[in-house]
């Protein structure tokens, strides 16, 4: 839990603007807030490099046929390293398993790099926009992909 909580309150202070919640939200969690995250039914995976975290992503149980993909994340000196695509990956197998179809994720409208990687990585513009819920001036892009590329 300590490295979970950790990387998260940093990938909320060094990029606040790619976040549906924020750092003082968060960094206010008790134990029992954090512990309860890891044991929802979500599946919370780490990047590491030479010994140090740098880097998560989580993915929500299915509804609907669809995990959400939330809370990416890759510390700045790790950005091009390959560890988003191994957590997108992981994330994936995750909810192969959950018998979901499709991973949907949420993008800042403005967040033009994380948005050209999910399109790497095979995620599709839905149509969906709604307001960041962190800044409601902000617009969220819908995004997604099937489990399976056929």
């Amino acid at each position: 839990m300590p490295d979970v909580r950790a990387v998260r309150l940093r990938a909320l202070k060094e990029a606040p603007y790619a976040f549906a919640s924020t750092y003082e939200q968060e960094a206010a969690f008790d134990d029992a807030a954090w512990e309860q995250r890891l044991t929802s039914g979500s599946a919370t995976f780490l990047a590491r490099m030479d010994g140090t975290t740098i880097g998560t992503c989580t993915g929500l149980p299915p509804s609907d046929g669809a995990v959400e993909l939330v809370a990416m994340w890759i510390d700045p000196s790790a950005r091009g390293s390959g560890a988003a695509t191994e957590l997108v990956q992981a994330v994936l197998a995750w909810a192969a398993g959950q018998a979901a179809e499709r991973l949907h994720l949420w993008v800042a409208g403005g967040n033009q790099r994380a948005r050209h990687f999910y399109e790497r990585t095979g995620f599709v513009l839905t149509g969906e926009r709604q307001p960041l819920p962190s800044d409601p001036a902000v617009p969220e892009l819908g995004m997604a992909r099937p489990i399976r590329a056929d």
